[in-house]
This record gives C-alpha cells, sequence and structure tokens, in this order.
C-alpha cells in the first residue's frame, strides 16, 4: 500500500493540510485506489488534463540531460540491450543510445510522451532495429524475466503509487548480474514550488485526495532496493537550484516538467482559473529558484 503521510519538505503548516487530507483519503479508501492514481497522472502526461505538457522538452531538456548524464556515468552500456522504464520524451534513451547500447526498448505508460520519443529517435536517425516504443504499466512489465542488460529508468519512480513493485518489476526482466539505474525524486524535490501549489489548489476540490507524486530521501531509496533482492546496492544525491528570471518563468517549468497531473481533480471549468493563480502567485511570492532532489541509485540483480 502506498504510504499515506508526506515524506517530502513542506512548511509544518502545509505539511499538516496536506496529511490530514491523506488520513481521510486513507479513510474514504481513495488513498488505496492506486488504479485511480495512476490514471490521474496518465492523464496529465497524455496532455488531457491541459497542454502544459507540451512544453515539457522546451522549459526541461537542460534540466532531465544533466539528469540522465548523472545517472549514465561510468556504466557501460556498450553493445547492451537495454529497457528504459518511464522513457517519457527520450532524453534518457537518446543519451545511452550515444553511449552505444546496441538496442533500446522504450517504455511509458503515456502515448503521447512516446511520440515524442519516437519523433525525436527518428530525426537523431535511429531506425528500429535500434530502438522500439512499448506502452506499459512499470509495476507490471510485459516482457519475459532475464530479458535484458540494463534497465534504467529517469524520475519515474516517485510517480508509481507501488515503488517496490517497480523495483521488482526491474528486477526480475534484467539478466542475473547486470544493472538496475534510476533517479528517483528526493525529499527537497521542487518543494518551492510545492509549497505555492498546496495553497493555490481550492481545498473543495482536493480534501480527502492522496497526491499521486511521492519522493523519499536516500536510505529509503537504497532501502528498497535491498528489499527487493538486489545486490552491490548504492546510491548518490544530487542538489542544485534551478534559477529563473522571475516567478513566472518558474511556474511554467514546473507547470511543464510535471505535466500538471494534479489539476486532473478540478473540473475543466477551473483548470485556467487555477493555473492563472499559480503563475500570480509564483510572481507574487518571487519564486525565482527551485530545488532539485535527485537520488542517483544503483543495484545488481543476484547471480
Amino acid at each position: 500500500m502506498p504510504p499515506i503521510f508526506w515524506t517530502g519538505r513542506l512548511s509544518p503548516t502545509t505539511k499538516l493540510m496536506v496529511n490530514i487530507s491523506n488520513l481521510f483519503a486513507w479513510v474514504t479508501g481513495n488513498a488505496r485506489d492506486t488504479v485511480a492514481m495512476k490514471g490521474r497522472v496518465k492523464l496529465g502526461y497524455e496532455g488531457t488534463c491541459s497542454d502544459q505538457v507540451t512544453r515539457y522538452d522546451t522549459v526541461g531538456i537542460k534540466h532531465y540531460t544533466k539528469i540522465a548524464a548523472e545517472l549514465l556515468e561510468g556504466i557501460d552500456l556498450k553493445g547492451k540491450y537495454v529497457l528504459d522504464v518511464g522513457c517519457g520524451t527520450g532524453i534518457l534513451t537518446l543519451s545511452a543510445l550515444s553511449r552505444g547500447a546496441s538496442k533500446l526498448i522504450c517504455a511509458d505508460f503515456a502515448k503521447y510522451m512516446l511520440e515524442q520519443c519516437r519523433k525525436k529517435a527518428a530525426i537523431e536517425g535511429y531506425a528500429e532495429d535500434r530502438v522500439d516504443f512499448r506502452q506499459v504499466d512499470a509495476e507490471s512489465l510485459p516482457f519475459e524475466s532475464h530479458s535484458f542488460d540494463a534497465v534504467i529508468s529517469s524520475m519515474m519512480l516517485g510517480m508509481a503509487p507501488e515503488q517496490r513493485r517497480v523495483l521488482a518489476e526491474m528486477n526480475r526482466v534484467v539478466k542475473p548480474g547486470e544493472i538496475v539505474a534510476l533517479s528517483a525524486h528526493g525529499t527537497e524535490h521542487n518543494y518551492e514550488a510545492a509549497e505555492v501549489m498546496f495553497k493555490t489548489i481550492p481545498l473543495r476540490y482536493v480534501f480527502g485526495y492522496r497526491i499521486e507524486f511521492w519522493p523519499h530521501d536516500e536510505k529509503e531509496v537504497k532501502q528498497m532496493f535491498l528489499d527487493t533482492g538486489y545486490v552491490n546496492v548504492r546510491t548518490r544525491r544530487l542538489t542544485w537550484q534551478d534559477v529563473f528570471p522571475d516567478g513566472g518563468k518558474a511556474y511554467d517549468f514546473f507547470a511543464s516538467t510535471t505535466s500538471s497531473w494534479w489539476v486532473s481533480k478540478l473540473p475543466p471549468s477551473k483548470v485556467a482559473e487555477v493555473f492563472h493563480r499559480g503563475r500570480e502567485a509564483f510572481k507574487r511570492k518571487n519564486v525565482t529558484q527551485i530545488t532539485q532532489d535527485v537520488i542517483l541509485a544503483y543495484g545488481q540483480k543476484k547471480n
């Protein structure tokens, strides 16, 4: 079952409000409805809730390229058959291919993101013998056990309700002795933006709704790897601040890179109003930097 109490950084007052809502969600059963949770996130990354995700690469390419480079540093992918879980628009995929991976399977639950990944791979000249695309649920990967020479993933673990199940599935499909490498959201990730947005969305629409995004600290991520059978587990924490010229630009980054899935609980007639309120709040509170807290984690499957 997904955790109930918020594990990320927020002010004490905001965290109390969020946890009361989460507790009510548990009592009513909403916090256990993982199918609905995944469905709401999918709506965001399909572009169904809003068009914010269409700017994902425009505002986030530098950010995610940095994470991809840090994650793959020192990993030998040359000649390997690799699975990218939660491939998004293909930033990590293209980085792995440039490092000599023989073939990539790009897996994501959002058709829109897969199509962007497909277009970018084609522009880079990668044919079907090098890269393939599959719409999947990371908690139930449709691949045979021991299929891949490596499994990689960038910043999707925190969006999955059953995170240990995701790690167990990655472990299942990788070959014995081979590596799973992923980046995950740390506890301070986007906390300035989250603080503002939690106060911006009208409470009557989201009270009793357990938010899907769930970060963890480095120790917790390492323990999840160990609990799901990995050996030689190692982790590294990477933190920095993305700085923006004004609050409006900071809001655009946050809304686009998260896909704004969190507006899926709003009536469609209220979405534009909440986006406007959020952007104005970022500007009014002068949110010009957003903390990035990334946990890089690596584990091997037992021989």
